[in-house]
This record gives C-alpha cells, sequence and structure tokens, in this order.
C-alpha cells in the first residue's frame, strides 16, 4: 500500500489488474479525454508504462481500491508528463464511471498532492486536463489548484487544448 485515505487505499498496479483496468480504459464514455477508448494492446501497453515508471520513478499511477469493496474502481497517481519544453510532475486521475460524483476522486487526489509534497519533497504539482473535460478540472480546484496556463497535444491524429492546473508546496517556518 502507498497511500490511504478515509474509504481508499492505493498501490502499485500489476498484471492482475488488468481486467479492472480493462473496465476503465475500454469505456468510450470515461476515456472520451483521449478521443475513445482503447483496444486490449493499448491497455496492455498502459499498465506495463505504470509498472516502467514505478522502476524508474518509485511513483505512477496507482489502483485505487475501495476499502468497503476492495475492489479497483480506478485510478490515480503521479507521473512525471511533457508539458511545453519541460517535464512536469502530475496527479492523474481516472476512475470507473459508476464510481464518478463520489468524490473518489478528490479524495485519492488529495492524498496524491500530500504525497508530492511530503514524500516527494516536490515544490509544485499539477494537473493536465483536456479543456473539455469540466470534470477534472473541478477536481483539480477542488484539490487546491490554480489554473496556471494552456498548451495544445496532439494525440491520436487530433490537436488538444490542455489546461495545466498547479499547487504550490507552502513551506512552513
Amino acid at each position: 500500500m502507498i497511500l490511504e485515505t478515509q474509504r481508499l487505499y492505493l498501490r502499485e498496479m500489476n498484471q492482475n489488474d488488468y481486467r479492472s483496468l480493462c473496465a476503465i480504459l475500454q469505456d468510450e464514455e470515461a476515456m472520451y479525454a483521449y478521443e475513445g477508448a482503447f483496444c486490449d494492446e493499448e491497455v496492455q501497453e498502459w499498465l506495463d508504462r505504470q509498472i516502467a515508471r514505478y522502476e524508474r520513478w518509485g511513483f505512477g499511477l496507482w489502483a485505487v481500491i475501495q476499502k468497503e469493496t476492495d475492489e479497483m474502481i480506478g485510478q490515480c497517481g503521479l507521473t512525471m508528463q511533457p508539458w511545453k519544453e519541460t517535464e512536469v510532475l502530475e496527479i492523474g486521475y481516472l476512475f470507473c464511471r459508476r464510481h464518478w460524483h463520489k468524490g473518489y476522486a478528490i479524495e485519492a487526489a488529495d492524498a496524491c498532492k500530500k504525497y508530492a509534497f511530503e514524500k516527494l519533497e516536490a515544490d509544485q504539482v499539477c494537473s493536465i486536463i483536456r479543456d473539455t473535460n469540466t470534470a477534472s478540472q473541478k477536481v483539480a480546484l477542488r484539490n487546491g489548484m490554480t489554473k496556471s496556463d494552456c498548451w495544445t497535444k496532439h494525440y491520436r491524429g487530433v490537436d488538444m487544448p490542455h489546461f495545466r492546473y498547479v499547487a504550490q508546496r507552502i513551506i512552513s517556518e
């Protein structure tokens, strides 16, 4: 277990999480910000990328497990992401649609923000969110982030404007 909140715990994903990951990444509606659902190969690549991130950075997107049911209901974590001419530490989150609007995303994202500041001693963390993804933008705002800037990413043959929401570590004296 990496993190624990009131209703959730976050842990590294492994190959046994493939089917649970498919439930998220192969849902057209859940994946609208990515221009559609992933095929089986893309899901496997996504999972392999997270495992490689754990090995390289010690973090990545983690499985979000609902304590009450021990079910993987989503993924949330920290990744290094390209932004303009640099790389930034990002909090990302993506949940099964049936668990939307229950506060799980903000609960997990807030825990990841604290982890970034307290464990990784990051000065800044962000969430990079497609301009049309208002639900994720609301999560970022509730997580104490402010909209910083915009950049257009090219993905799956589409130009996608993205906003970067940023939170700064507050250093107490």
